[in-house]
């Protein structure tokens, strides 16, 4: 979208996607502010025939019926003037917030990590309120005192060249000096910009971490901090205010005397004889009009320079170059069988400290590997390669031999069921959070995808059974149910391709068991690449791949791999099943009950590890 590279080509295509209803708008606005001119011509002709004697009141009712018809013309053309606005700014305000979501929705998942969820969802929402701002203020503020200022030096032409060319040129130096003045305060808006950002971040991020502020009593210290910036806030906005009402006392003093100089001066031009009362009538309104115009017209470029300001800054954050896209002519990822391959991938999120180095794996169709290994050893981000949420720096992959970079990403992604670590769940209804896969899948659909993840029994002893709200990312489930409404998604989605990313590390015993039986039949006659913590979850895999320091060292069966003394796999094995009992050995011994709960946790470390001691042995014997 190169539109949003600049404020100014981001108004004017937003203007020039309603061309017919912005030209109407500019029109009603002009005719609006010339019909005011009018008026006060009006007034002048009502005036000289009052005033003329017996044969000029011939003509008083038809310049009271100009002056009636252009009060009513005016009257029209700035409410159908104000509807067009509202219509033309509320429209391209739903159109800004879509065409800004799409393109937001298009970054790298780093872009949303290192911004604040809540701070590109209100920047979103001002956007639309900054076009309609701009839009206002140059159409209704900065446009009508540029034509009465046009249309009084015509006036005043007719009357006194002399006169003209001293008011256009006061008009002009007011209107210069206000505007300079007002930039220079530009400071003021800014810092107390920068501040009001700051705080309201601050508020987010106390709302979002509410349990924190709860569960370690800092209410009193969080309200003082936010007090801390909601005073810094509040000073800048004075120092703005008090800034401004320093300039609008200016203003407001240097009108009264040049206003009241103009008085003079036609005044005595009138004493002469040679200007009529009606002259001096239309002088001294429309002096009074132009000069306080001067301050409206002042305030408004100002304002609009501001609002400027603040679109370049929220473009520059949200407007930022997508660095993945999709390849032009990019086609549909059409899968088959489902295989996997990666080919000599090296791959870093920052290009100069790669965390896999050429690195191949290749996956056949129906085959279930699991990819284990220390922390930081690139696991995870084989998998994000995997879904393009990045592009290898070297390399390819390929699913079923099209190569991933050459088809579009929305395919790709439809393609590949996943279930994360943690499973992430929107404010609606569960229905809602399954359907999620499969947008179009019927009620019967969902409820068999809930049965075969074994979530159909904890749904329905919900109080709204699939129509209850899970809350703020699921905040009313467990992490268990949480997670088997993500194997519900997988199993509804009914891809070729499943990616488990430590699908049950952040489970406790009990519930890893239960969500097991999910993965166990989600992952039949599917291609699947686990990344497992808990070797649990690989139980029954046809091949293990050991990643560490980015580069595979150890590949084959599981139970081969255990046979090997020394080995990598073999090692993590048995750190995990012997560590179990250590663990619960020292769960809270020094207790009254701490031995009460020393036994159940050992007997829940006894029972994952007689699962995974029983699984192996029955493969040992195969």
């Amino acid at each position: 979208m190169p539109f949003l590279q600049s404020p100014t080509r981001f108004i004017l295509h937003y203007v020039a996607a309603r061309p017919g209803m912005f030209l109407l708008l500019g029109l009603l606005v002009a005719g609006a502010s010339i019909s005011s001119i009018g008026t006060q011509y009006a007034m002048k002709l009502l005036v000289d025939a009052m005033t003329g004697g017996v044969r000029a009141r011939d003509t008083v009712y038809v310049a009271l019926a100009m002056f009636l018809g252009l009060v009513i013309l005016e009257s029209l053309l700035q409410r159908s003037a104000a509807l067009t606005l509202g219509q033309a700014t509320v429209s391209s305000g739903v159109g800004i917030r879509l065409d800004m979501v799409n393109y937001l929705t298009g970054h790298q998942m780093p872009f949303f990590q290192n911004q604040r969820a809540g701070s590109l969802g209100h920047r979103i929402s001002g956007l639309a309120g900054i076009f309609g701002a701009i839009v206002h203020r140059l159409l209704q503020e900065v446009t009508p005192p540029l034509i009465a200022f046009a249309g009084a030096m015509l006036i005043f032409v007719t009357i006194d060249a002399v006169m003209a060319a001293i008011l256009g040129g006061v008009f002009l130096a007011v209107t210069a000096a206000l505007i300079v003045l007002g930039l220079r305060g530009h400071v003021h808006h800014t810092a107390f910009a920068q501040h009001a950002g700051t705080a309201g971040g601050e508020l987010i991020d106390l709302i979002g971490n509410i349990w924190v502020v709860k569960a370690f009593a800092a209410r009193d210290r969080e309200l003082e901090r936010l007090e801390g910036f909601l005073d810094k806030e509040a000073s800048a906005q004075r120092r703005g205010w008090f800034f401004v009402e320093q300039m609008r006392g200016l203003h407001d003093l240097s009108l009264a005397v040049l206003v009241g100089g103009t008085l003079v001066w036609a005044i005595g031009r009138w004493s002469t004889g040679a200007i009529s009362t009606g002259d001096v009538v239309i002088i001294s309104t429309m002096t009074f009009r132009i000069l306080h115009g001067s301050r409206d017209l002042a305030m408004a470029v100002i304002d609009t320079s501001q609002q400027f300001s603040y679109l370049r800054e929220t473009l520059d954050i949200i407007g930022v170059p997508q660095t993945l896209s999709d390849a032009p002519g990019a086609a549909r990822l059409r899968v088959g069988e489902g295989s996997v391959e990666i080919r000599n991938v090296t791959f870093g999120y920052d290009p100069r400290d790669p965390i896999i180095h050429d690195l191949s794996l290749t996956v056949p169709a129906g085959q279930k590997v699991g990819i284990v290994g220390p922390s930081g050893a690139g696991k995870s981000s084989l998998l994000q390669l995997v879904q393009r949420f990045h592009d290898p720096q070297i390399g390819h992959l390929a699913i079923d031999g099209h190569r991933i970079d050459q088809v579009t990403q929305e395919s790709l992604r439809d393609a590949i069921a996943v279930v994360p670590q943690e499973v992430l769940l929107f404010h609606r209804s569960v229905m809602d959070n399954i359907r999620i896969a499969r947008p179009d899948a019927s009620d019967e659909d969902v409820h068999e995808a809930a049965v075969a993840a074994g979530c159909d029994d904890f749904i329905r002893r919900l109080s709204h059974g699939y129509d209850s709200i899970v809350g703020e990312r699921g905040a009313n489930l467990s992490g268990g149910q949480r997670q088997r409404i993500g194997i519900a998604r997988a199993f509804l989605k009914n891809a070729r391709i499943v990616l488990l990313d430590e699908a049950t590390s952040a489970l406790d015993t009990e519930s890893e068991l239960e969500v097991q039986n999910g993965l166990d039949a989600l992952v039949r006659n599917r291609t699947v690449i686990a990344v497992a913590h808990r070797l649990s979850t690989i139980v029954g895999f046809d091949r293990v791949i050991v990643v560490e320091n980015g580069r595979i060292v150890e590949d084959g069966p599981p139970q081969l791999l255990l046979r090997q003394k020394g080995g990598a796999f073999r090692q993590l094995w048995v750190m995990q099943v012997e560590g179990l009992d250590g663990v619960a050995n020292r769960s809270l011994a020094l207790t009254s009950a701490g031995e009460r709960l020393r036994e159940v946790s050992i007997a829940r470390g006894r029972k994952l590890r007689g699962v995974v001691q029983t699984a192996w042995s029955n493969m040992a014997e195969r």
